[in-house]
């Protein structure tokens, strides 16, 4: 009776061990989540307190850009005096302060020059096209229309105020790091856009 007894307790004892590592190799099976956390996004204010008629193209430009890139968005500023730069209309020819602008930095600036549209070329791709200088983006006037960079080069037919892909991995890597200073004294770039000027404005 001692042996049946002692014979009961070792199969409970070996069953509950088998149960035990049933449950741990069950648990290790299950996938497990690994937290990834993002990378942090540099926000850019603007103020287009000054902007006139430039109002529509400006949150369609801005709209275009935030649902494109990555690493940086562009939001209204609470004052013309906080904004990291502003938008500006002026009767001349756009021109831009060609960046990456960075918080803190110094403040950038888009003049939507008149001139632009009067020439006959559509206010939200040049809208689109100036704030591609406030991210660093250079020039291109001999790309096609599907390159917002390419600016008057297509020619007025041209409406398309989306970044093509190129484009937007350039500025995702301009603002992969927000610790990556401004320069102190950044270039005006100025675009005539006008086709038989082009080339004039710089690269």
């Amino acid at each position: 009776m001692i042996r049946a007894r002692l014979m009961s307790v070792l199969v409970a004892a070996a069953l509950g061990a088998a149960f035990v590592t049933g449950t741990a190799a069950a648990a290790s099976a299950q996938p497990t989540e690994t937290s990834v956390s993002p990378a942090a996004v540099v926000t850019l204010t603007y103020d287009a307190s000054r902007a006139g008629t430039w109002a529509a193209a400006i949150t369609q430009a801005v709209q275009n850009w935030n649902s494109s890139v990555h690493n940086v968005q562009l939001v209204p500023a609470s004052s013309r005096r906080t904004a990291n730069f502003l938008y500006v209309a002026t009767s001349g020819w756009p021109q831009t302060t060609l960046g990456p602008i960075r918080p803190g930095g110094r403040q950038g600036e888009v003049e939507l020059g008149q001139e632009a549209v009067a020439e006959g070329y559509d206010a939200t791709r040049i809208t689109a096209h100036e704030t591609g200088h406030i991210f660093g983006l250079l020039d291109d006037y001999s790309g096609p229309c599907s390159e917002l960079m390419s600016g008057h080069g297509p020619g007025t037919s041209c409406t398309n105020a989306m970044p093509d892909a190129a484009e937007i991995a350039q500025v995702d890597a301009n603002y992969a790091s927000a610790t990556v200073a401004q320069a102190r004294s950044p270039q005006v770039v100025v675009d005539v856009w006008r086709p038989a000027l082009v080339g004039a404005g710089s690269r």
